[in-house]
């Protein structure tokens, strides 16, 4: 039998937690920073399962549900799923919806071209677009416009939307997260602002370890698909090219012929692989000596929760300093 006072706590405790607004992420990374924005005060709901491509996906029912009932979808944007847009439309129409590339303080870059990487030529634009107010130079004294870091979305097409794998748009987004969360719950905000604040000190502290880690040499290396240069940008690395730019696509022959030249030319040293990357490419390339180490870009290994885009971040730079010989 349940004594008074202990009926009276669990319904309080269950009144809070239904008060809650109901929550639903994109992909694993957003589901993450969601969960320590949250903390103890509810669980988000995650739409693309762990291992599948956030480029083209079939909702399941049970994420077509989590859909329905939000009243908060957070999601990287549309850029990255455009498949889910009608999704949100249709199934959340009264929800708040939160796209994190156009979040205050977040670094947008645009996307690179060619096997390696040729920069776009804004020249050729049919439009003519002023970027003389968004140069600025990072942590690590690069100049952001010679990587294309743009603040605003004047070309949808031309943006990368890997951004979360930029510690620093991690620690906006976790900002923007308890923003939008404190003024659908006023009442708990105060726990929102305090549990963002904690995880942006965390994003810190992994990034001056990551920092610490990586050897002097930064380049000499080539990643499955075009999917880290947000990553390079915030840590001075720089690859030299992509086997696939896109991981919905697979290389073409040209393509691969291509980029065995190059790496032959760029002294190549280490080729980062995928957890669900074909090997069969890598032989293909037919290229001796090479370092190979795997890049989990969704987290797809890690347990989903709070935990996870630490753990994503910091797995990342452990790859990046094994291979390109910054520790054992």
């Amino acid at each position: 039998m349940i004594r008074p006072a202990l009926a009276a706590l669990l319904l309080t405790s269950t009144a809070a937690f239904a008060d809650t607004p109901s929550v639903t992420a994109d992909i694993a990374p957003i589901h993450s920073l969601v969960a320590q924005v949250m903390g103890d005060l509810g669980q988000p709901d995650l739409l693309v399962r762990p291992g599948a491509s956030p480029h083209g996906y079939s909702l399941r029912p049970s994420e077509a549900r989590a859909l329905d009932d939000a009243d908060l979808v957070v999601m990287v944007g549309e850029r990255l799923t455009p498949w889910l847009m009608q999704p949100v439309e249709t199934l959340a129409g009264q929800a708040h919806v939160v796209q994190l590339l156009d979040a205050p303080g977040t670094t947008l870059l645009e996307k690179r071209a060619g096997t390696m990487f040729e920069r776009h030529d804004h020249a050729d634009d049919a439009d003519d677009h002023d970027h003389s107010d968004h140069a600025a130079k990072n942590d690590h004294g690069h100049d952001d416009d010679v990587h294309g870091a743009h603040q605003d979305a004047h070309d949808d097409t031309s943006l990368d939307p890997h951004a979360w794998l930029d510690p620093q748009n991690g620690a906006a987004w976790l900002e923007a997260i308890a923003a939008e969360l404190s003024e659908l719950d006023p009442d708990n905000a105060a726990t929102y602002r305090a549990n963002a604040t904690a995880g942006m000190e965390r994003l810190a502290a992994l990034e001056a370890e990551i920092t610490d880690s990586l050897p002097e040499g930064r380049s000499g290396f080539v990643v499955f698909h075009d999917a880290y240069q947000y990553f390079e940008n915030r840590f001075g690395l720089s690859a030299a090219g992509s086997i696939s730019l896109s991981d919905a696509t697979a290389p073409s022959a040209g393509r691969v012929s291509e980029l065995r030249e190059k790496i032959k030319d760029l002294r190549v040293t280490c080729i980062f692989t995928e957890p669900q990357f074909d090997p069969g490419i890598i032989a293909a390339l037919d290229v001796d000596g090479l370092s190979t180490a795997s890049l989990d870009p969704m987290g797809t290994t890690a347990n989903e929760g709070p935990d996870l885009y630490p753990q994503t971040l910091r797995a990342m730079g452990t790859a990046f300093a094994t291979c390109l010989g910054g520790q054992d």
